[in-house]
């Protein structure tokens, strides 16, 4: 039998190291906090993905057309055809859809009514039912992930990043599911990607 050998100082000092790298979560957020992250800068315009109600009422025979915006930013309307939606707010694109009738002479008068019936978050990466997610006020990260089915067994809780605004956040939704305040409301429009863990 060989005998012990001392642990040097030095031995000692990598054998901490080692073991404190390995308690710590991986690219999680320091100090136990998630970033806070502004509200959209245009969260009242309107955004590819909506879902709307358009009604064109004081005319004979009212209109109502369940439409939504597509990847070019734009809505289809009977008689007018395609018209910008994105980046309008629902009375400008009110406005926008009475003067294209109007314009063409369709109707000498009209009211033009606008609603918004579903909006949407996107979630992608590894949770089990990647997609999107109809958007509520109270809507959190917690629950969008709550809401695809959860993440997958390859999952890396500790990274997920939330896209808004042209800018990216990493998430520990470790910490959000245990702390609320660290739970960020999220927006129509936000994408969320899960990453793949190494191990």
């Amino acid at each position: 039998m060989l005998p012990r050998r001392p642990l040097t100082l030095l031995s000692v000092f990598a054998l901490c190291a080692f073991v404190s790298g390995c308690a710590s979560p991986a690219n999680g957020p320091s100090a136990g906090k998630n970033p806070k992250v502004a509200a959209p800068s245009i969260s009242a315009q309107l955004r590819p993905g909506d879902s709307l109600s358009i009604s064109l009422l004081g005319i004979p025979e009212p209109i109502n057309s369940g439409v939504q915006i597509d990847e070019q930013g734009t809505v289809r309307l009977p008689y007018i055809g395609s018209v910008t939606a994105a980046g309008l707010t629902l009375s400008e694109l009110s406005q926008t859809i009475r003067d294209a009738y109007l314009t063409k002479k369709y109707f000498t008068q009209l009211d033009v009514s606008v609603a918004v019936t579903e909006r949407y978050v996107y979630i992608g990466g590894e949770v089990q039912r990647p997609g999107r997610i109809v958007w509520s006020p109270d809507l959190t990260l917690a629950k969008a992930i709550q809401s695809a089915g959860g993440f997958t067994l390859y999952a890396k809780e500790t990274k997920v990043m939330l896209s808004r605004d042209r800018k990216s956040y990493d998430f520990d939704v470790r910490l959000a599911q245990r702390n609320p305040d660290e739970d960020p409301l999220l927006f129509p429009g936000d994408s969320i990607q899960v990453a793949r863990s190494a191990f």
